[in-house]
């Protein structure tokens, strides 16, 4: 179980998928009137794990299999407890996606230089332990784009059937 965040105090949060800047959902983490969600900077998972884009509106998830696939690429914020709440909502926790703890490298941290390569900190992570079996047979993604080459582009939820 990930440690319960108090009121008043900010949760570290790693995105990986359609919340990171310049991709589908990215407008839910600037929409104030849903949180606080301060960007912080760039990491990537320490461990490797599977990123697939799956299912018929293309969706990326991370699955919770350390030891397979790659060093997941993202972004770090801090999160206040309402962004928390709203973001555990977005992402279906606990069904379709559970939020655990993952030590993430940092890569680049706002304000600083690309020196902090060093430094690892846990952060929240919604990855999936209820995926569809053969999802382990789909392409491992490092990077997640929804333009990317791969041809999948998600499908937002207000264009589904």
């Amino acid at each position: 179980m990930a440690p319960w965040v108090p009121l008043g105090t900010m949760a570290r949060v790693f995105v990986y998928g359609t919340l990171k800047k310049g991709q589908p959902n990215y407008k839910h983490m600037i929409n104030t009137a849903k949180g606080i969600a301060k960007y912080q900077g760039r990491g990537r998972t320490v461990e490797k794990y599977p990123l697939v884009i799956a299912g018929k509106y293309n969706i990326p998830f991370m699955l919770n299999i350390p030891g397979t696939g790659h060093h997941v690429a993202g972004e770090i914020y801090t999160v206040d407890d309402q962004m928390l709440q709203f973001l555990d909502e977005f992402e279906g926790c606990p069904d379709m996606y559970q939020r655990t703890t993952m030590r993430i490298e940092v890569v680049e941290w706002e304000g600083k230089s690309s020196a902090a390569g060093s430094s690892v900190m846990e952060c929240f992570v919604y990855s999936t332990t209820t995926y569809q079996p053969e999802w382990v047979q789909l392409p491992y993604h490092d990077n997640y784009d929804s333009s990317g080459t791969h041809g999948l582009s998600y499908v937002l939820r207000e264009s589904r059937d």
